[in-house]
């Protein structure tokens, strides 16, 4: 097969039976390799979506500067789709970004924004948008795409992951696992497949400390899952459960994807894998269980595969498990 340009290879990403991680579970756990896009990660798809969409409407110009608050792998992909389309990219970023995403979006062509003041949640996410509004103001030809209230977001998603799953898997799953941050991916893909499998139960996989679904804010940092701010797109009467799941729990499950499976994936994997390891043994029956691996790992070296910065978690980690035995034992929630 010979492609036309590097965009003809979005999708088409491979489903992976975790038979060694589960190896003695009672569960079959499939997962969608997103990782293997050609700019690394499943924002590839709204990336590309979004913006040849908006092309193809008019709403993006041929001269369009586009502008958008990213954690680092949607920040990548429109670098990519925009050097395709000969369009200009800034990325709006924070100091959680690692230094590898930063080198690629700049090997693409990209501009950086950073910002370093916390918003009122004590993460970026406000402080990013104010930025991104700043930019387009000052700019006629600028242009924000805005992924966390652009229906066309969950669209990309609709139309791409949740169609192939579809068309690869010979029988329903039970639960679909994925992980919750502007709330595209799993939106678009949940509704694609209860159209076909409406029994499905959807699990939604948030970072601690994220506001999304009113648990109170406190520090993270992995990228890529949980917000400190709820986006427009977020439809929670649409999710059955969530689970939260801290930087320290996404670290440890990456390293046994890496170690089991021989998958080096992303922290936002670890988490949805955490999730899983959880979900899988509070059930009583079998069941089949469909996740997404978003990223791949080599943008985490400097966090979730360096011993150092596992050691901190793991610190943090244990802080909060000490403090929430003190709260039960007074008989308080957290």
């Amino acid at each position: 097969m010979i492609l036309n340009s590097i965009l003809d290879g979005v999708g088409g990403t491979p489903i992976i039976r975790l038979s060694r991680l589960f190896r003695g579970s009672q569960c079959e756990v499939l997962a969608k390799l997103e990782m293997c896009n050609p700019a690394g990660s499943v924002k590839d798809r709204p990336a590309r979506y979004i913006l040849e969409q908006g092309i193809a409407a008019g709403s993006i110009p041929p001269n369009a500067h586009i502008v958008e608050s990213s954690s680092g792998n949607l920040a990548i992909a429109l670098a990519m789709v925009c050097r395709i389309h000969g369009l200009r990219f800034t990325a709006v970023v924070d100091p959680n970004i690692s230094p590898t995403n930063l080198k690629i979006i700049r090997c693409y062509g990209g501009h950086i924004e950073l910002v370093t003041e916390k918003d009122r949640q004590g993460g970026y996410l406000e402080s990013r948008i104010e930025r991104v509004k700043h930019l387009v103001r000052g700019q006629p030809d600028a242009v924000w795409i805005n992924q966390y209230a652009n229906e066309r977001n969950w669209q990309s998603h609709y139309h791409g992951e949740g169609e192939e799953i579809l068309q690869h898997l010979d029988r329903p799953v039970d639960y679909l696992v994925l992980g919750v941050s502007t709330s595209g991916t799993l939106h678009g893909i949940a509704r694609r497949l209860r159209e076909a499998w409406p029994q499905l139960k959807v699990v939604a996989v948030d970072a601690v400390g994220s506001v999304l679904f009113g648990t109170p804010p406190c520090p993270r940092d992995l990228p890529g899952i949980g917000a400190s701010r709820v986006p427009e797109l977020l439809q929670r009467d649409e999710i059955g459960q969530v689970i939260h799941i801290d930087d320290y729990e996404s670290a440890v499950a990456c390293r046994e994807l890496v170690k089991h499976e021989g998958i080096f994936a992303g922290g936002s994997s670890g988490s949805v894998v955490a999730a899983i390891q959880r979900l899988s043994a509070h059930l009583q029956r079998t069941a089949r269980i469909l996740t997404i691996l978003p990223d791949r790992g080599e943008r985490y070296l400097d966090t979730v595969y360096d011993d150092d910065w596992l050691s901190r978690m793991k610190r943090r980690h244990m802080g909060r498990l000490a403090d929430i035995s003190i709260n039960a034992s007074l008989g308080q929630t957290t």
